[in-house]
């Protein structure tokens, strides 16, 4: 799967697949368990009745990455906020250092598919 930058990325959790010459077609997935995963959520989601594309994941799951998000939000409304005050280099750097700080949760975040 490849996103809009131009990296390719594994097709189950979205994390960029090592760059490497190997015979055969391209990876899809990062690892074997994440191809097994997407083959067996595949399979659920046309047990389910579900149409392409849509997936289950859990609640909570869900509600993390949400916060996160929210959190991201907030931080970029701060630094609006902050820059249209103060656009000193000290200024800039502080509120570069804040949304780092947020930013830097969503670091390795991925919803996990129910494997159930």
């Amino acid at each position: 799967m490849t996103k809009a930058d131009g990296i390719q990325r594994c097709a189950y959790c979205h994390r960029p697949l090592a760059v490497g010459a190997r015979p055969g077609r391209p990876a899809r997935y990062c690892k074997r368990s994440h191809r097994q995963r997407a083959y067996e959520a595949r399979r659920r989601a046309q047990r389910s009745g579900l149409a392409d594309g849509l997936v289950i994941v859990g609640q909570a799951e869900l509600d993390r990455l949400h916060d996160r998000l929210y959190a991201l939000e907030a931080a970029l409304d701060d630094v609006d906020g902050d820059l249209a005050q103060d656009r000193s280099s000290v200024a800039v750097w502080e509120a570069f250092e804040h949304l780092y700080a947020v930013a830097d949760r969503l670091r390795g975040v991925s919803v996990e598919l129910i494997t159930r």
